[in-house]
Formats: C-alpha cells, sequence, structure tokens
C-alpha cells in the first residue's frame, strides 16, 4: 500500500471522537487535542517511513488521555542500595499524611492570635542542638542567607581546600560572589593552618567559613586546624566562625560504619553558626537549617531573604516528625537511619528468601553506599540479589513496572539491594521481578 493510500485511511478527527464514548470524563477539548496529536504522529511516521504506533488510533489517545491522569511525581522502589539517592529524592520520607483542610502554620492556639510558623521546628531543634535554629528551602539557601546578612560588603575567610562544588554546578566561590561577600582564601588547597586565618582577619573580615567537606576526601599530605582550634580564633579575633557540615548528621552513626561530625559536637566546641540539609543524614524532607547563636539566628530571621526562602506548611510538618522521632530516638521511624541501621544478616534473610522465589537469581556479598553528596568512600555491607540475564533489558523493563524499580548493574549482571526497599514493598518488587 502506498503512502497516500495510508494518509487516506486515518480517519478524520470526528470520526475518532464517535469512536470514544469512554472519553467522556474528560473535558472535550482535551480529547479533540489528543486525538489531533495521535493522528499527527501516525501521519509523521507514514511520511518517514518509520514505525506507527501499535494498537488503533483510539488505543493511542487513550494512552495519551491516561497520561492527564496519572501523576508526574510517583512513588519508586529504590532497589539500587543507595540510601540517600538524589535522583530518588534522597532521605525516603516516614509514614505520614499531610493535614487536610487548614492548619495552625501561623496560629498561636492557646492565645487566640497569630503565631510564627518555626514554632513547630523550635522546640525540637533546640533539643536536638542545644541552640535555636531556623528552616529555610535547602542548604544551599541556608548558606545565601547566612553570608548574606553576616558578610555582605566584607570578606569571608575560608580555606582554599574547601572551596567545594556542591552539585549541579553549584560552587562555594558562586554563592558567595552573590551574597555580596568578598571571598579571602588562605592556606593551600592541602594544607591550611589556624595562623593562616589569624593572619588574614582584618577591619573587613565578617565571618570565617568551615566547609565541610561532605562529597569528598583528601588524604596524603594534608591538614587543618581542628574545630576548636578554629573556634579559639574566632573568639580572640571577635569574628564569628560559621561552619556548612552539609550532610546534617544529628544521630551517632559511628556504630554502623558511617562516620560523620555531629551537628552538635561542633556548636559545643564553639561554632557560632552551622547549617545543613534536612533530606541527607537528617533523614527528612528538603529543607536547609541554621542553628547557632541567638543573636545570629534573629539576624538571619529579620532578613528580608528569609521569607522569601522559607518552607511551606508540608515541610514543616514533614520535618517535625523527623525531628520528633530523633529527640524520642525512634530512630526506625526516620526510614534512611533505619536503613543504614539494618543489619546485614537481616538484609541476607529477606534477600534469600525472596531470591528461593525467583528462576536464576543468587545471593551474593556486596555493598550498600549512603549516597547524596554524603559519607564519601564509606560503605556498608549488604548481600545482593544477583540476576541472569541482559541487565539492560532488566532495567529498562523494571522501570516500566508499577510502581517502576530501580536497579543498579554490577559485572554485567543486575543487582537489587533490599537495603533500600521497604519490607512492605517486597510483594510489588517480586510481582515486577516475576512478569
Amino acid at each position: 500500500m502506498s503512502d497516500n493510500q495510508r494518509l487516506r485511511e486515518l480517519p478524520s478527527v470526528d470520526a475518532v471522537l464517535l469512536r470514544l464514548p469512554d472519553a467522556g470524563r474528560f473535558p472535550r477539548l482535551l480529547v479533540t487535542d489528543a486525538v489531533r496529536a495521535e493522528l499527527d504522529e501516525r501521519r509523521r511516521a507514514i511520511l518517514q517511513d518509520s514505525p506507527e504506533p501499535e494498537g488503533s488510533v483510539e488505543d493511542g489517545v487513550r494512552r495519551r488521555l491516561a497520561l492527564f491522569e496519572r501523576p508526574s511525581l510517583r512513588r519508586v522502589i529504590n532497589a539500587t542500595g543507595v540510601v540517600l539517592h538524589t535522583n530518588l529524592g534522597r532521605a525516603p520520607l516516614g509514614d505520614f499524611a499531610p493535614w487536610p483542610g487548614y492548619s495552625n502554620l501561623e496560629f498561636d492556639v492557646a492565645a487566640g492570635k497569630r503565631g510564627k510558623r518555626d514554632a513547630h521546628i523550635a522546640l525540637w531543634l533546640e533539643r536536638l542542638l542545644g541552640k535555636p535554629g531556623i528552616v529555610v528551602n535547602n542548604n544551599a539557601a541556608a548558606v545565601f542567607l547566612a553570608l548574606s546578612e553576616l558578610a555582605a560588603g566584607g570578606e569571608v575567610i575560608v580555606s582554599r581546600g574547601e572551596l567545594i562544588e556542591i552539585g549541579d554546578g553549584f560552587r562555594m566561590p558562586e554563592i558567595m560572589e552573590r551574597s555580596g561577600a568578598a571571598l579571602r582564601e588562605v592556606g593551600t588547597t592541602n594544607r591550611t593552618t589556624a595562623e593562616d586565618y589569624r593572619a588574614a582577619i582584618s577591619e573587613r573580615t565578617r565571618l570565617l567559613l568551615r566547609v565541610h567537606r561532605s562529597n569528598f576526601r583528601m588524604e596524603g599530605f594534608t591538614s587543618r586546624p581542628a574545630i576548636e582550634e578554629l573556634a579559639a580564633v574566632a573568639r580572640e579575633c571577635g569574628v564569628p566562625l560559621y561552619e556548612d557540615l552539609g550532610s546534617g548528621c544529628v544521630a551517632d552513626l559511628r556504630p554502623f560504619g558511617v562516620d560523620e561530625p555531629p551537628v552538635k559536637a561542633s556548636l559545643e566546641a564553639g561554632v557560632d553558626l552551622v547549617s545543613f540539609s534536612g533530606d541527607k543524614l537528617l533523614g527528612g524532607p528538603q529543607a536547609g537549617i541554621l542553628a547557632g547563636r541567638q543573636d545570629l539566628v534573629q539576624r538571619l530571621r529579620r532578613n528580608p531573604l528569609f521569607r522569601v526562602l522559607r518552607v511551606d506548611k508540608l515541610i514543616y510538618q514533614a520535618l517535625e516528625h523527623t525531628l520528633r522521632a530523633l529527640v524520642l530516638e525512634r530512630f526506625h521511624d526516620v526510614p534512611a537511619l533505619a536503613m543504614i541501621m539494618q543489619p546485614p544478616g537481616r538484609i541476607r534473610e529477606r534477600a534469600e528468601a525472596l531470591a528461593s522465589r525467583l528462576e536464576g537469581a543468587r545471593v551474593i556479598e556486596g555493598r550498600s553506599v549512603i549516597g547524596g553528596g554524603s559519607t564519601p568512600e564509606q560503605s556498608l555491607p549488604t548481600w545482593l540479589i544477583e540476576l541472569d540475564g541482559d541487565p539492560v533489558e532488566w532495567q529498562r523493563r523494571l522501570r516500566a513496572s508499577e510502581p517502576p524499580v530501580v536497579a543498579r548493574v554490577e559485572n554485567d549482571h543486575l543487582v537489587l539491594d533490599l537495603r533500600t526497599v521497604f519490607e512492605g514493598e517486597e510483594a510489588e518488587l517480586l510481582h515486577a521481578l516475576s512478569r
């Protein structure tokens, strides 16, 4: 059949509409646009001699309309073993549901007057850290707010070895430049001393900045002053010391193989202000938390940028839920921490039970990683399910399941790490693998 004949056989828009009585739940204009788009795609396929879409025109229209009913943001089963998977939303959220209807976001119920949204997390932050704190929408925003308020028009002293890129092209020097603060580099890439900071302090100095190298490590001929030593220099010279901790470790994870500096330890060592992420080792939603000296936190809160960068009621609820669990030491209510703390023996039991129901599956030793720009070169022992077959095809098929499953490839095999799979998801994972 010639191309012209095939084009003539394509139905009209009206003819397709008559054959779609089940599309009545959609707005008429939306259905019409979907029909035109489907017919246009089929015309292009004929003219370009490429494969036409599968099924009838009506089937194609129904597929297009179904996309409008399916949320773009969906739950995904993470079988990669990367706990804080940046592409999958970093820290998985715990079991909480947003309050329907109205809430007391900025209303003091007891006093019957306007309140402050900070109140919902203030108690928990002060209990965890021993210092007051505020929340903005992510840690980059926290750094920007701190530098804008405390150092704009002056200098910030920072070690050359800490001028890091925090991900996706965001670099500390560029954030500082946009904040209005001038960068004063001290030391060398691999070695910086307390005396380097002391010698650089002048009448233009507004802050000493310490940046935790959370996404890389330096080894060999390297050194930098202990945080207590740097705090002593700051006190001696009357300049605040601000530390960007990034990963936000609050619980002690050293017994589980994760060695990250605790936020509270920095504050107890004399750091005047800290900032860190809410969706990394804290285990909560995306947020940037600033905590420290009362006068500095109040200055940040009064800065007009704070309103620009503030978070909404959903983040406050999720963050309060997480902070409460941390204060009460109910770490298994914080999924990211529960995954980190899960013993390898338990993962092996789960893996063997699942693998026994799959043909061509075996359980092997492996490593999980924290991810999310945290704990570089640190990993956790785990057990993996290794599958026979084309790993690329496996990945494609698993991503097409509902919910989508994301796994990883090692040694030319698809592997699944149940450390990052909730036990309640195992039935769905088995169904996806067995299809």
